[in-house]
């Protein structure tokens, strides 16, 4: 908390000089909902910013989703050799893994709408860069633009875990659960905004899907710029605050949380190229994407539930079993629906997966902004590593 963040105790003395506040000066720093002296502890309240924070996680979410089938197939187009067909997603993922670790100490540093305005800024930026790249059929600033927009997308998957820190130590868990969960509406307007785009400028298909990214990263902006200064001071909330980070508790929750990244992220990236190959058209490959990113996100309302009756790790195990069935489904594929099916499964195995494994860490290893950074820093770093794998395992 900073001084702009306190005011001056109620029992100071007459005529006591408080702290001066000034921009980048901070009097002290309070964990995120530390309790507030006089209040009775709640256990389970969650912050009141958290439906900000999802609807704005949400819009991220759809200006990924436009990018996920277009990035594949742009490449392949413009890639001087099919190597680096899957160059641009990587450039996104990199783009993504780079911001982790920014994100986490500016949010620190400055607050949710400094840091988060910024995120969505270099969306904005990445979607135009994009656009123009693809107007002019030029391969390396189309991979500085998805370099870009995936620093956006590092930003805004840093919004559950401000939702979780938020909230009181019982309710951590849900919060960012809501959060990830609202990017199932993404997939929900993915369709009706992709087919507006094939409609508007069916000439220049991918550079108007890059600027309909961009505009929606524009949305993300105002929502960020609306959102606290910084995470709600709620009573009870730092219940635990006396748990140091356990960093033993955090490599399974990782390793389990990276392997479903790698897996996910290798078998949708090959999935355009190959649907293409089959002669399937890009608007039908959009639409299996967009069913792709609801399985993906919705299984988040209910996965807390279900942890409840078979505990986090069973969850996250069934998350992986479901991915290598998705890796089966997709490698014999020939038609839309054994793409789209494959597709649908590999996004609930990961979202079981990923979810599992954040449940396990907030609840055992007690993270601090730092370990969350890294947490996301390594699902990132294996899912380059699935894109980098995608051009060997399924012919494209």
């Amino acid at each position: 908390m900073t001084a702009l963040d306190r005011s001056a105790p109620a029992d100071a003395a007459p005529g006591a000089a408080s702290p001066a506040a000034r921009a980048g000066r901070m009097a002290c720093f309070c964990p995120p909902g530390a309790p507030t002296p006089g209040m009775a502890p709640d256990a389970t309240r969650w912050s009141p910013g958290v439906a900000v924070l999802a609807a704005g996680f949400a819009l991220a979410v759809l200006s990924q989703s436009l990018t996920l089938g277009m990035l594949p197939l742009a490449g392949r187009l413009l890639a001087p050799s099919p190597h680096l067909m899957a160059a641009p997603y990587v450039a996104m993922l990199l783009g993504a893994a780079t911001a982790t670790f920014p994100a986490s100490f500016l949010l620190d540093a400055f607050g949710r709408r400094a840091a988060l305005a910024l995120g969505a800024s270099l969306g904005v930026a990445g979607g135009l860069i994009m656009a123009w790249a693809l107007s002019a059929s030029l391969f390396a600033p189309f991979c500085l633009g998805a370099f870009w927009l995936g620093v956006a997308q590092g930003f805004s998957l840093f919004y559950r875990h401000e939702a979780a820190l938020g909230s009181t130590a019982g309710s951590q868990a849900r919060a960012a659960l809501i959060v990830f969960g609202s990017g199932a509406f993404a997939g929900l307007l993915g369709p009706a905004l992709a087919l507006f785009v094939a409609q508007a400028a069916p000439a220049a298909l991918f550079a108007a899907t890059a600027l309909a990214a961009a505009f929606t990263q524009v949305l993300v902006l105002v929502l960020a710029v609306l959102t606290t200064a910084r995470a709600p001071v709620l009573p009870g909330a730092a219940a635990q605050d006396e748990a140091r980070p356990d960093w033993r508790a955090f490599v399974a929750p990782t390793l389990v949380a990276g392997l479903a990244w790698f897996g996910m992220t290798a078998a949708m990236v090959a999935a355009p190229g190959a649907m293409a190959g089959c002669g399937i058209g890009v608007p039908t490959v959009f639409s299996a994407i967009s069913w792709h990113v609801i399985a993906m996100y919705a299984p988040a309302f209910f996965t807390g539930l279900i942890a409840r009756r078979l505990g986090a790790q069973r969850v996250a195990a069934l998350g992986l079993a479901l991915i290598a069935a998705a890796w089966a489904v997709e490698a014999f594929a020939d038609d839309y629906w054994r793409f789209a099916a494959a597709l649908v499964i590999v996004a609930v195995g990961w979202s079981f997966a990923t979810a599992g494994a954040s449940l396990r860490l907030y609840g055992r290893a007690h993270p601090s902004r730092a370990m969350l950074a890294a947490h996301d820093a390594v699902l990132f770093l294996s899912a380059i590593a699935g894109a980098m794998a995608s051009t060997l395992w399924l012919p494209v």
